[in-house]
């Protein structure tokens, strides 16, 4: 057993599938525009061997209230895994992301975390 795919929601699926594939670096795994369908894998990652990441449309009032909710009490929605977070977050500040706050170490290791402007934030975690 594997995991095949996970989502979150954001606002406009559209808009958080070029966020996350222009700024953060992900790859398309399926986009079709017209049933506002966005999924995003692991950059050079095999189709069949990474889960992808469906960008959910939080058009159904339980999903936008989950997702409001989650964003209100500034958890993340998703952990993401960099080599380098202190690195990833200078790319990013200078792509115009806006972070929480700098990055911090604790007992569990060095982490970040960023608005994506969909809807959500997302922590940065060193792999």
């Amino acid at each position: 057993m594997r995991l095949k795919m996970c989502s979150i929601h954001v606002k406009d699926p559209a808009a958080a599938h070029a966020f996350y594939t222009e700024i953060l670096g992900f790859e398309t795994l399926m986009a079709m525009p017209e049933y506002n369908l966005f999924i995003i894998k692991d950059p050079g990652a095999d189709n069949n061997s990474s889960p992808g990441l469906l960008l959910e449309p939080s058009d159904n009032p339980i999903g936008a209230n989950y997702m409001n909710a989650v964003y209100q009490a500034g958890m993340p929605a998703v952990v993401l895994g960099v080599p380098d977070v202190r690195a990833e977050y200078q790319r990013l500040l200078a792509a115009g992301v806006t972070f929480k706050s700098e990055p911090a170490e604790d007992p569990s290791g060095v982490s970040a975390v960023f608005d994506d402007g969909c809807g959500n934030f997302v922590q940065l975690h060193q792999d």
